[in-house]
């Protein structure tokens, strides 16, 4: 494993091993325009992985049969190389018991993805559930599209059959993301200033609207327990929501340009958050305070110049499912992954015109998306767990700072679970 001395007290930063490629198929008559990358995913179960390869095309692809491609055949793969194509009118094609790969032709250019997985003990919201269209089962697997025209698409992954159209944005739909307790509630964030949440299993009911970004609402991210939603836009906005009450719990303030990305840890005891100004925060989002700060430009950069174009626009972040790990993407050309408890990257990788980053479901492989439409793997730190930080992630998934802190055990043990040292 290569590695490279950094601008900062000259550590040693390993370079991360490339696991694969997908390419986005390519014509010389191709416009440059709206072949963005602009989101990843993995199912919650990790059965497949989704990316928009531009020109209104979604790939879905087996990730166990993904990987395996990688290992017989090298690391470069051409995305189109073996598929289903599914037109917007749709088709069925694949079974249930044996994943397949489809190509899903959404009808507009594609700005967000999200996976959703259905628990039947979780029921719908809407108080009249004598009839439905959809009866989804426990071996439901939805994916959501969202589109440049405000629609937003629900299709069903083992068939790639078209089951819903959401229409009430009035703008581009930045970010989806679905409750991760499986009772389909799916959240879309949008240029429209707007968030609004809706009922899968009420065939797609908008339930609620919310209401208090004066700009762009760039992405969106549910708590673990799906208690909590926070949302991130233009105007250095980070806002937490209570889903149980759509009401605001509080807005978090310490950046100095355009928040584009969030994402909770496994625990639900911190936030990240990825802005502009070149700054990855780490929040505890019970008490609204920075725990951690990953900076992208050495010397920090003075509010005046963070908050305008300072070629280290932060793009994506994403939480390791080891709460240990965070990786980062900036307009730098590199990837970095951080410990939560080091203040210099662990590893990096580079990665020209990266738009967004998301890491696999059981936390072994980062997939980056580019502005070509192209995805790239690597493969992520390598680290067991101590059994205080397993411990730690067990006490804060049902416990919040405030209860923490109130526990008659020593200081030091309380700030170790707040993850203040």
């Amino acid at each position: 494993m290569a590695s490279f001395p950094l601008n900062v007290n000259e550590k040693l930063i390993a370079r991360s091993r490339t696991v694969g490629e997908l390419l986005a198929p390519t014509s010389p008559f191709d416009k440059k325009c709206g072949r963005e990358n602009w989101t990843v995913a993995f199912a919650p179960d990790g059965s497949y992985f989704a990316w928009s390869q531009g020109h209104r095309i979604v790939k879905l692809v087996p990730w166990s049969q993904c990987l395996n491609n990688f290992l017989l055949h090298g690391t470069k793969n051409v995305a189109n190389s073996v598929s289903t194509r599914l037109s917007r009118q749709n088709s069925d094609s694949g079974q249930k018991n044996k994943p397949c790969e489809h190509i899903i032709d959404c009808g507009d250019i594609v700005w967000s993805l999200a996976f959703g997985s259905s628990v039947p003990e979780k029921q719908s919201r809407c108080v009249n559930i004598e009839w439905h269209r959809f009866k989804f089962g426990q071996d439901q697997l939805l994916l959501a599209t969202g589109l440049n025209n405000g629609r937003i698409k629900i299709w069903d992954v083992y068939t790639g059959k078209l089951l819903l159209n959401l229409m009430d944005h009035t703008e581009v739909v930045r970010d989806l993301t679905f409750a991760p307790d499986g009772s389909l509630i799916l959240v879309s964030a949008s240029r429209d200033k707007t968030l609004r949440v809706w009922d899968l299993k009420d065939d797609g009911n908008m339930m609620k609207v919310l209401r208090g970004h004066q700009n762009w609402v760039y992405g969106c991210a549910f708590s673990p327990d799906s208690s909590i939603l926070c949302s991130v836009g233009a105007s250095k906005a980070v806002f937490l929501w209570d889903m149980d009450k759509y009401s605001m719990i509080r807005k978090l303030e310490g950046h100095h340009n355009d928040v584009v990305a969030c994402e909770f840890s496994p625990d639900g005891a911190l936030l990240a958050t990825a802005s502009y100004d070149t700054r990855v925060y780490v929040w505890d989002p019970h008490i609204g305070v920075i725990l951690m700060e990953f900076g992208h430009l050495f010397p920090p950069p003075t509010p005046i110049f963070a908050g305008g174009a300072n070629d280290r626009w932060v793009r994506s972040v994403s939480f390791s499912h080891d709460g240990l790990h965070i990786a980062s993407l900036a307009d730098d050309k590199m990837v970095r992954f951080w410990r939560i408890d080091e203040d210099y990257p662990v590893q990096v990788a580079p990665l020209n015109n990266g738009l967004c980053c998301t890491f696999s479901t059981d936390g072994s492989v980062l997939a980056a998306g580019t502005q070509d439409g192209s995805v790239y793997f690597w493969a992520t730190p390598k680290q067991v767990s101590s059994l205080q930080h397993l411990c730690r992630m067990a006490i804060r998934r049902v416990m919040p700072t405030s209860l923490v802190k109130n526990l008659p055990i020593p200081s030091k043990v309380v700030e170790f679970l707040c993850y203040q040292i």
